[in-house]
């Protein structure tokens, strides 16, 4: 069995079987002279309309078919919260699958945060990312708007509102634990690492990501509907425009940029730093 470290005579150690990237500089100019960086930029934003117009329209789609008001509405049909939670977390799956070797895959601004923050990306490419997504996630409600004209006001838009009886305390508990689970799965799940350790069984990176965010959906769209996406819940926000939409917006960027920046945190400094320290002091110990 491949060994994480090799141990030398005099207790130092060499030969990783995986290769660790270098951190990225923090500026780097020479990325807008790049096709490649620009290419990257519009696959998000085109990664990000996509993945806004697919769920919002699902969201929508659902409450018309339960309106009991409306023709045809059945309190027990749609798709319900479980498919809600499988159109957001499917198409992440297909979408950081598509996007994933040209732009890393991130479709959202808290994701390219704590990978900044991780110095996976730079300083330039997490803003223009941030930017795309932002951009994307507004056109792709725009579309859902331009398609759904009748329904769109009378069913919210899709925009992430904390539901009524709950704490803006818990609605920004929820969006920073929701989007700790995502980022850490991201994280995890492209880990160098873990990918050579484990290079016996298949990793689908986009699998495990896809279904964190199913997850985190079941769990909180009682109660915000479920940010964990600045992008999302901006573009909902902006097409739909009503003021309670803008009341609690703020919970939708804090809570993820600080679950983000725990997640980065935890996973390069505790886990990833802490194991190879504790795993040095043992076997010079030893």
């Amino acid at each position: 069995m491949t060994k994480d470290v090799e141990v030398a005579e005099k207790g130092s150690f060499s030969g990783k079987d995986y290769v660790e990237p270098p951190p990225v500089p923090l500026v780097d100019p020479h990325e807008l002279t790049k096709w490649s960086f620009y290419r990257a930029v519009i696959a998000e934003f085109i990664a990000t309309l996509l993945f806004l117009y697919i769920t919002v329209l699902t969201v929508i789609g659902y409450k018309r078919q339960t309106d009991l008001d409306a023709d045809g509405g059945d309190q027990c049909g749609g798709v319900g919260i479980l498919g809600i939670a499988w159109a957001f977390g499917g198409m992440i799956f297909v979408l950081v699958y598509c996007t994933a070797g040209i732009s890393g895959g991130h479709i959202n601004p808290a994701v390219t945060f704590g990978l900044f923050l991780a110095r996976k990306v730079s300083l330039i490419r997490a803003l223009m990312y941030m930017v795309a997504q932002c951009l994307g996630a507004i056109c792709g409600v725009g579309l859902v708007k331009a398609f759904q004209q009748p329904y769109y006001k009378r069913y919210g838009g899709g925009a992430n509102e904390l539901a009524d009886g709950y704490s803006k305390g818990t609605g920004l508990a929820a969006e920073i634990i929701g989007t700790f689970v995502l980022v850490y799965t991201v994280f995890s799940a492209t880990d160098p690492k873990r990918n050579a350790r484990d290079s016996h069984v298949p990793v689908l990176a986009p699998l495990p990501i896809g279904f964190a965010v199913f997850m985190v959906h079941l769990a909180t769209i009682p109660i915000t509907g479920t940010g964990i996406n600045p992008a999302r819940s901006l573009g909902a926000a902006v097409i739909y425009n009503q003021d309670k939409a803008w009341d609690d917006h703020w919970l939708f960027w804090v809570g993820p940029f600080i679950g983000a920046a725990i997640a980065a945190f935890y996973h390069q400094f505790i886990l990833r730093a802490g194991a190879v320290k504790a795993l040095g002091s043992f076997r010079s110990n030893a």
